[in-house]
């Protein structure tokens, strides 16, 4: 690519990036990048790709403004958009990027990143070998793909772990079933939502169907735990499920049409039971309106650990080259007006995971889940 267009492009970011600057100041840095790029073309020790590097100015610019926002070359681009068909190769985790590295927010549930033991927090440094920092989270995402069967080793940094934790994971194709749901200790309804599907609410729907008609149990326990989260449209129906009125979530932009209000319906599915909600750091976006909506009108227990804190919402949005840009364009914010993003959902009672939490309904319980029992059993 020529290098006229890339000043062309860097213009365009940096107008964005500093539109707050006078015209002139804005020149002055423009003139000061062009310098530095032919610096780097005539005296750096390797040849470069112009190409790449125009790609790297583009996600640097993306990855300044959030963790979430990036850049997504053509190849990039078409792997997402086959993912958003539900079913996929690769891990199973949902990650952002943050200090340069890949941070896992959530391991999905029965794939192989969960019985692997990675955990929320973790942070990737090494995929194969190959350091990910100076990396961009799509090229990193891109690098942990690959066939079905091959095996994939991350060397990971955890929280109170001293020394780097390698991991050697076989990949699989990813097909997440969101809902599974059973009586427990003989009149509590367990139901545990792994992720924020196309039909995630209507699944749920029918298991609380099912409970009412046959079952008539004496409270609900809904539990979030490692849920990333998913589509807003099924976070608000799901909500919906417990509620009588009232607001589930607004969103807000710099765009009119980003400004929204959702409300719930009459009709409370559970006809007002008692709910408790389980959450943990994994919990996150979509999972975390949930939690917080029913906090905020009292209509159930929260109980756990602080959930994630991603309260914004994305939009994949192509370009002409083929590629696309994931871009932040407006925050979730609660009934009560708090926003999400950073601080998270705050549980009622905190109760701290166990170290080797799986979150399978066996017995004996996990110490969350025991706990909510308890509560519902007094």
């Amino acid at each position: 690519m020529k290098f006229n267009k890339f000043i062309l492009i860097l213009i365009i970011l940096l107008t964005t990036k500093v539109h707050s600057s006078t015209n002139e100041e804005l020149f002055k840095k423009i003139d000061l990048f062009g310098e530095v790029l032919e610096k780097i073309k005539k005296e750096y020790v390797d040849e470069i790709d112009q190409s790449e590097m125009i790609d790297s100015a583009i996600n640097g610019a993306l990855q300044s403004l959030d963790p979430y926002s990036a850049y997504m070359n053509p190849e990039v681009f078409e792997s997402v958009e086959t993912d958003t068909r539900g079913e996929f190769g690769g891990l199973g985790i949902e990650v952002a990027m943050e200090a340069g590295v890949v941070k896992v927010i959530s391991p999905i549930d029965d794939t192989p990143a969960s019985e692997a033991g990675i955990k929320s927090g973790d942070y990737i440094v090494k995929i194969n070998d190959e350091q990910v920092q100076g990396k961009s989270l799509m090229e990193a995402v891109k690098m942990m793909r690959g066939p079905v069967g091959s095996e994939i080793k991350l060397t990971i940094r955890r929280k109170g772990e001293k020394k780097a934790i390698e991991k050697s994971i076989k990949r699989e194709i990813i097909e997440i079933k969101s809902v599974e749901a059973k009586i427990i200790s003989s009149d509590i309804a367990y139901i545990r939502l792994k992720a924020f599907n196309s039909n995630s609410s209507k699944q749920l729907f029918e298991k609380i169907k099912k409970f009412e008609n046959k079952d008539k149990p004496v409270g609900y326990i809904l539990d979030l735990r490692n849920n990333p989260g998913g589509l807003l449209t099924q976070a608000i129906n799901v909500t919906d499920l417990f509620l009588d009125d009232g607001e589930i979530v607004s969103t807000k932009g710099r765009r009119i049409f980003e400004n929204r209000r959702f409300f719930a319906k009459k009709d409370d599915k559970v006809k007002g039971k008692p709910l408790i909600v389980i959450i943990n750091n994994g919990s996150a976006s979509a999972s975390e309106i949930v939690a917080g909506a029913l906090k905020d009108h009292k209509r159930a227990i929260i109980l756990g650990e602080r959930t994630y804190g991603k309260g914004s919402v994305q939009s994949i949005i192509p370009l002409s080259d083929g590629g696309g840009i994931r871009l932040t364009v407006s925050k979730y914010y609660l009934p009560s007006g708090k926003s999400i993003s950073k601080v998270g959902v705050k549980p009622d009672i905190f109760v701290e995971e166990d170290d080797n939490e799986n979150f399978k309904v066996n017995s004996p319980y996990d110490n969350q889940l025991e706990y909510a029992v308890k509560l519902l059993k007094t």
